[in-house]
């Protein structure tokens, strides 16, 4: 049962240096608009396998599924696009509108970063809470749209954050430990989830996944992981690796995504 996780392409927030959090009315960028347009030529390889699209309920995610929902459409495969609150962005509550420069001097700033399984956003969430919320859609989703054989392939397009929070549970990692993952507008992730665990098949792709996207024979088959074999992102390119820490395109402040 493989998910595709797409985070949100380039928003008008995203540039702001304003965290927009879950405001209404954050739209795609010029720049966005061309990258969701790009995905569907990054995903046309996956759109006949692809049985469903789940998204937060926020507008920039609507408009990054917009062109892959046409061109499935156009493909002939009505899939269902489900709106999913627990996929929402983090409820920054009283941080929301404010503007990175302010929110560094703020002391939960550090906390976020260093210590982000005890950050709780005055008025909002605890990214505690978002991982817990997001980690259980993405689970009970996969179960429905993963197909009877566990071969299906679905999408789920959400923030930066919440990605982040999906894929440290996937690899076993602490919350605490969140903030080494990297993951850029418009980006691709790949989890299938099997019976015994979940495998992190690729984190923060830019370009076309290369590889087809197949089950091993067996989860006993793939030791020490899938070794980049049997599935998308085992055999990144080089030039499709970015590096902790080092984002490909504008630094953008950790462990908010700016707006998600």
């Amino acid at each position: 049962m493989t998910v595709i996780l797409v985070r949100h392409g380039r928003s008008t927030a995203n540039t702001s240096g304003v965290l927009a959090g879950r405001s209404p009315g954050v739209a795609l960028d010029e720049k966005g608009q061309g990258q969701a347009a790009e995905l569907v030529e990054r995903l046309t390889p996956y759109l006949p396998a692809i049985g469903a699209v789940a998204r937060s309920p926020l507008q920039r995610c609507a408009e990054t599924m917009s062109p892959l929902l046409g061109a499935l459409i156009g493909a002939g495969r009505e899939v269902p696009e489900i709106v999913v609150d627990d996929l929402a962005e983090v409820d920054y509550g009283a941080w929301t509108n404010r503007t990175i420069g302010e929110l560094l001097k703020e002391p939960l700033w550090k906390t976020v970063q260093q210590h982000p399984s005890a950050a709780v956003f005055p008025d909002g969430e605890g990214l505690a809470a978002v991982q817990a919320r997001a980690v259980a859609a993405i689970r009970a989703l996969d179960r429905i749209h993963g197909g009877p054989d566990g071969a299906g392939v679905w999408v789920a397009c959400s923030h930066g954050d919440v990605i982040k929070a999906i894929l440290a549970d996937a690899m076993g990692m602490h919350l605490d430990a969140f903030q080494r993952i990297v993951v850029e507008p418009a980006s691709v992730s790949v989890i299938r989830y099997s019976d015994t665990r979940p495998y992190v098949h690729t984190v923060n792709s830019t370009k076309a996944l290369s590889v087809p996207l197949r089950r091993p024979a067996s989860d006993d088959a793939v030791v020490g992981g899938d070794q980049g074999t049997d599935e998308p992102g085992g055999d990144k390119p080089e030039s499709d690796r970015v590096p902790v820490g080092e984002p490909a395109g504008p630094p953008v402040a950790a462990g908010t995504g700016r707006d998600g």
